[in-house]
């Protein structure tokens, strides 16, 4: 496992930034062991002030995810500089281990709780104990449902995310063009789709935004979907696992094209990616976009899939900048610490099952080969080296 330097952000707290492969080996994959254990209750920089403001819980899912990783280490730190405590807790993808962290910060007095959940409908007990304890709890770029104590919601606008995996997919295969405009490709074109985990709320966001926007090219018969499976129970990949989306894949091939060729893959995020372009790696297709590898998408920017779209093998990702999200969990904790209600630029739109949860949302931005400089190098986000090793150093 390897940390990098990122650039200070809010509350002058500096990032680490640590690689961790996803699960199985595939194209662009760096290979660690999946941390399934909860880390130990962090330690603060801040001595004596830190406890005499108290403890804050952090239940990340998993460190099979570079990003959760970087989210963990940047909402610790910016607390840490503000002189709390921090209990960083990751369940390694396992609901029960995260049920029993979140219990335990509640035992152990945490002041207020930031959540990313695994699962976003199995938490309601833990946060009615913490709603009697009279503890805030933030979601953590994943809505927790049906439950009325959750107080607070800090994302990416996740339709929007699904409008530019899908536009990113118009624009490979030469429908779209970078800047909106139509392109000179006619069709049809030959793709299937991948969606996230369904246990995971955002996978329904990023979804629904994108095959709205494939839907119309659907209809008219531009694109085509050979295996028939557009329904996203019939797509979608449990914990968002590279390996699964692999299978997948592999059968996919199997079954639909073996007089077909594939042109282009909707994948929501860089890991089912890396998966998808092993398994049409080894079917034979590319190795290059350029000598015929379909048009694969994806999600985080993480460094592995960086330097695949480098190397022109996957054609895009989307670049959510999670230093900006852990720093806007940081202002929401400070707020309701301080006994305010945090700003929400969104009052209507995420509904969890029992209430509208007050949302902060922020940007996202298509990363393409000729924008990883300006927007991941120049941003700090990732050097120019890591983007040619495809290892964060």
């Amino acid at each position: 496992m390897k940390g990098k330097k990122l650039i200070a952000v809010a509350a002058g707290a500096v990032m680490a930034f640590t690689l961790a492969a996803c699960s199985g080996s595939g194209a662009g994959d760096d290979s660690s062991a999946d941390a399934t254990t909860s880390a130990a209750p962090a330690e603060s920089n801040g001595g004596d002030a830190a406890m005499e403001k108290g403890t804050i819980g952090v239940a990340m899912p998993t460190q099979t995810s570079e990003r959760w990783i970087a989210d963990g280490d940047a909402v610790k730190k910016g607390l840490e500089a503000e002189g709390y405590t921090v209990d960083l807790q990751f369940a390694g993808d396992d609901i029960p281990t995260q049920s029993q962290q979140i219990d335990s910060m509640i035992t152990n007095g945490s002041q207020l709780l930031i959540v990313a959940a695994i699962d976003g409908t199995a938490l309601s007990g833990q946060l009615e104990a913490a709603a009697a304890a009279g503890i805030p709890v933030i979601a953590y770029d994943r809505l927790i449902r049906d439950t009325p104590n959750v107080d607070y919601y800090v994302t990416f606008d996740n339709y929007k995310v699904g409008v530019q995996q899908a536009t990113s997919l118009l624009v490979g295969l030469g429908i779209l063009n970078e800047d909106g405009s139509e392109g000179d490709a006619e069709g049809p074109f030959n793709i299937e789709l991948f969606a996230g985990s369904l246990d995971d709320n955002n996978a329904f966001f990023f979804f629904n935004g994108a095959i709205d926007t494939l839907q119309p090219y659907i209809d008219s018969g531009v694109l085509v979907v050979p295996s028939g499976q557009t329904e996203i129970e019939q797509v979608a990949t449990l914990r968002w696992a590279q390996e699964t989306a692999q299978k997948r894949m592999e059968d996919l091939l199997t079954a639909n094209y073996a007089s077909e060729t594939l042109n282009g893959v909707l994948s929501p995020y860089d890991g089912i990616s890396r998966g998808i372009l092993t398994a049409l790696s080894n079917a034979g297709y590319g190795p290059t976009i350029a000598d015929g590898m379909p048009v694969v998408t994806g999600q985080d920017a993480e460094i592995a899939s960086v330097k695949l779209i480098n190397d022109d093998v996957q054609f895009a990702t989307i670049f959510k900048d999670t230093r900006k999200l852990a720093a806007q969990a940081v202002v929401g904790a400070l707020s309701f610490l301080d006994g305010a209600e945090p700003e929400a630029n969104d009052t209507t739109t995420y509904d969890n099952g029992v209430k509208v949860v007050p949302s902060y949302l922020l940007d996202s931005d298509i990363v393409y080969k000729d924008n990883i400089t300006s927007l991941l190098v120049d941003s700090g986000y990732w050097t120019a080296d890591e983007v040619a090793s495809g290892v964060a150093e």
